[in-house]
């Protein structure tokens, strides 16, 4: 007999949002960010962490601001903590907020985590060591009726394999429909699917590769990625210098809020569980509050 996975229902719905904007914000128009979001009918607000806020605590000011939405790591980096702290922290955050944590665990990337002073050799089996710690780990608190859902960043097929025996299911970042597919495939039934896509409200061709290739820049330099990139079949010459028409085409979707609305129904027709959409533009201190909602009318009816 097969484990049970958490109903998809637990992400939130179909359509959700991924933003990298929170660090530009101040606290309280990180909530106001948040409020809105909710009040537009999104399901889930989806955040990561590097050298910014640090992703329990900014999870506890979204949580404390909204009251229904799922607020999601996406990922939360397992050296930046042990595993019995992220346990803990998760545990604390599903029993304060119940059923609205949704926790992303990631191996993020070398350059990051060397800086820490941490060891990158073998993600995998770190990964692996990880999550088996935080079965083990003692929480001696007030626990959750129920735990919060955990998802892995995973691109490759033995991360997935990862995602789908010691976890709840994958959340991939920088993918195309076809790697969801393919993500699917290794998955299965049952583990839930959880995939990013980034997008540029522009019907200007020129103007929108700009703006995607801005984005695509800080990850063209990282092995993760480019591995990934790789195997869902784009050349070394696609990835050289700003990364060529094609790849950044197939990354990051633009034009109108139909041609976004046709990319996410994409990711859901290959077997995504749920799509989270990052908005991408050059002025994130100014937020996203417009982007939200012109998009809302668009993404949301995929719920139904």
């Amino acid at each position: 007999m097969g484990r049970d996975y958490p109903d998809p229902s637990v992400l939130g719905g179909r359509v959700g949002l991924w933003t990298s904007i929170l660090n530009y914000l101040p606290a309280g128009r990180m909530r106001e960010a948040a409020v809105l979001a909710e009040e537009l009918g999104y399901g889930a607000l989806w955040f990561g962490e590097a050298t910014g806020r640090e992703v329990f605590t900014g999870a506890a000011i979204l949580l404390s601001a909204t009251g229904r939405m799922k607020i999601a790591t996406g990922i939360a980096n397992i050296f930046v903590r042990d595993a019995w702290a992220t346990n803990a922290a998760a545990r604390t955050l599903a029993e304060a907020y119940p059923g609205r944590f949704v926790l992303g665990l990631g191996v993020s990337h070398r350059p990051l985590v060397e800086m820490r002073g941490h060891d990158y050799r073998s993600p995998l089996a770190t990964m692996r060591s990880y999550l088996e710690d935080m079965r083990r780990a003692r929480f001696d608190a007030v626990g959750p009726e129920r735990e919060a859902p955990l998802l892995l960043a995973a691109l490759g097929p033995r991360m997935l394999e990862l995602s789908r025996e010691l976890a709840d299911g994958a959340h991939p970042y920088l993918v195309t429909p076809e790697h969801t597919a393919r993500a699917r495939e290794i998955l299965g039934r049952g583990p839930l699917l959880a995939v990013e896509q980034g997008v540029v409200l522009c019907r200007d061709r020129a103007e929108a590769l700009r703006l995607a290739r801005s984005h695509l820049s800080r990850y063209l330099g990282l092995p993760n990625y480019r591995n990934s990139w790789l195997r869902q079949g784009f050349t070394e010459g696609d990835l050289a210098g700003e990364g060529s028409d094609r790849f950044v085409e197939a990354l990051v979707a633009w034009g109108s809020e139909e041609d976004v609305r046709e990319r996410v129904r994409e990711h859901l027709e290959a077997g995504a569980d749920h799509v989270c959409v990052q908005v991408i533009t050059d002025r994130p201190e100014r937020g996203l509050d417009r982007e939200w909602e012109v998009l809302a009318p668009a993404l949301l009816d995929l719920d139904g």
